[in-house]
């Protein structure tokens, strides 16, 4: 199992940085949605496995994401929006 999970890794920190800005990226609409079920006219139950499973979604896009920018990948990030502060 842990050989499994090394060779996804590895797999996921070969994808370029745009992939990765995309796949952090999805993370926010699953986030929303979420939460946002919370509001339909259903039963709890179905709405506790909607939010676990979008919840889910939500987690993995964000550290799949994380994993494919790696440490210099979120440094890239990091300069880009302090830049845009400045201006």
């Amino acid at each position: 199992m842990k050989q499994l999970l090394q060779r996804i890794k590895q797999w996921l920190s070969r994808l370029s940085f745009k992939t990765g800005i995309i796949v952090l990226s999805l993370c926010i609409p699953f986030y929303l949605l979420s939460f946002a079920q919370m509001a339909l006219p259903i039963s709890a139950g179905a709405k506790s496995a909607l939010w676990v499973i979008l919840f889910g979604l939500a987690k993995t896009f964000q550290y799949g994401g994380l994993t494919i920018l790696g440490a210099e990948g979120v440094k890239r990030l990091k300069r880009f929006f302090k830049r845009e502060k400045k201006t």
